[in-house]
């Protein structure tokens, strides 16, 4: 059972070097599904939200970005006394059947209520070279083209009861426990249009919609904590292996209604609510070795209801309202958005974001643009983000967010994001 101490040990040393699973991109992460016209990324919060973007006739483009990339650890306080607590029980010297398993009943105990915590978590994203590609007809219908990269993984436990064996002459420990990590890729393509579609003296209605493909990469794989010859299950090349690809359609529908100093908007993404589905594990033919212990304990925990076999993903539809006060040209602007029901990512986990900014965008090559806010998941992990981002010269972007929970004074997550846009 050293492997199980190791890898928990593993987890609780690096506070230091761990630290959310998904943020949305550049500005977004602190505007949220405002749509500013400032700001050309904010546009794939919402398909009505290309007409708002560019004059009539006319093209307005990305350039490079932008780059995402985030980390996340669970809520891991104490993990090292009760990783220590583990050890010494395990290593502890019986005399007895008896003594072992009410020794074990802790044991089991404490690796339960670890596996929900114990836990790193990585993703990243990133715009195709001049995404989004936005062009305003004369009729004041506006085409988007955009295209993006990302993926998102999960280094987890999976804790299976440690039973004593006795062989006659001593006590031996075995566990099923393991290793996992869920992975998921995605290459997407979207195709939108928005339209005014009424102008009343005090504002406009644009409506728009967006069709993505999607082709997802999405697998799971288990390293046995107690099989001592390692194998390539767990490296980073895993996270990007495209051996087993779905495809799929989501279709977004958007509504903004703009006055002169204010903003109102409403999305519905994956209004068809598109399915996909894992690599399918449990097929052991073929295998040796550690290979064929993973995939045999595999099977045991999908017995035991640990994990799924035959997993699927569906994207679920979510609804995001959004609020702000604003100048005429958007430069000044108090913005608020809320995810209306929450929904779970590919790997599980779930999502209902609420943020809350207040952002400058300056006209001066000179001055900044600043924005700053606040993030918080009202599901799931529940995490928290001070949120805040800079535009230089008008087309370098720099945004972060900083988690608000922490242990031991180490946040539990940050992301970052950079961009290069063109000036508008």
């Amino acid at each position: 059972m050293r492997y199980l101490v190791l890898f928990l040990i593993v987890i609780s040393a690096n506070v230091a070097a761990s630290v959310p699973v998904y943020v949305p991109i550049g500005s977004n992460t602190s505007l949220g599904g405002y749509a500013n016209r400032q700001s050309l990324e904010t546009s794939l919060s919402n398909p009505a939200a290309s007409y708002l973007m560019t004059p009539i006739n006319d093209f307005r483009v990305g350039f490079l970005g932008p780059l995402d990339f985030g980390l996340e650890i669970g809520d891991i306080k104490g993990i090292e006394d009760k990783v220590g607590d583990l050890g010494d029980k395990l290593e502890a010297d019986y005399s007895s059947e008896a003594e072992i398993n009410a020794a074990l009943a802790e044991v089991n105990a404490s690796l339960a209520s670890l596996e929900g915590d114990a836990y790193v978590k990585v993703y990243g994203s990133l715009q195709a070279p001049f995404a989004p590609i936005i062009y305003k007809t004369h009729n004041r219908g506006a085409f988007s083209i955009d295209a993006s990269a990302s993926f998102v993984a999960r280094l987890g436990l999976l804790a299976d009861d440690i039973s004593v064996v006795n062989t006659g002459s001593d006590f031996n420990f075995e566990s099923n426990s393991s290793v996992i990590i869920k992975r998921a890729t995605d290459y997407r393509f979207g195709v939108g249009y928005s339209q005014l579609v009424g102008r009343p003296v005090s504002g406009a209605l644009i409506v728009g919609g967006k069709v993505n493909l999607h082709r997802m990469a999405l697998g799971q794989k288990i390293s046995v904590l107690s099989d001592g010859d390692s194998d390539d299950s767990l490296s980073m090349s895993y996270i990007f292996d495209r051996d087993y690809v779905d495809s799929g359609i989501g279709i977004d529908l958007g509504a903004i209604w703009a006055a002169p100093n204010y903003q109102l908007g409403a999305t519905v993404a994956n209004i068809n609510e598109p399915e996909f589905k894992f690599k399918k594990l449990g097929n052991c033919t073929g295998l040796s070795g550690s290979e064929l212990n993973a995939c045999n304990v595999a099977i045991d925990l999908a017995d035991k209801d640990k994990l799924t076999l035959n997993e699927t993903y569906k994207k679920k539809a979510q609804l995001t309202v959004d609020a702000a006060i604003m100048s005429v040209n958007q430069n000044w602007s108090l913005a608020g958005s809320f995810d209306v029901n929450s929904i779970a990512g590919p790997l599980g986990d779930k999502y209902q974001w609420s943020t809350f900014s207040i952002s400058h965008f300056s006209d001066n090559v000179f001055f900044p643009g600043i924005r700053i806010g606040y993030r918080k998941n009202h599901v799931g992990s529940q995490l928290s983000y001070l949120t805040g981002g800079l535009t230089l010269s008008r087309r370098f972007n720099l945004d972060l967010a900083y988690g608000l929970e922490s242990v031991d004074s180490t946040p539990r997550s940050i992301s970052f994001s950079l961009g290069y846009a063109f000036a508008f």
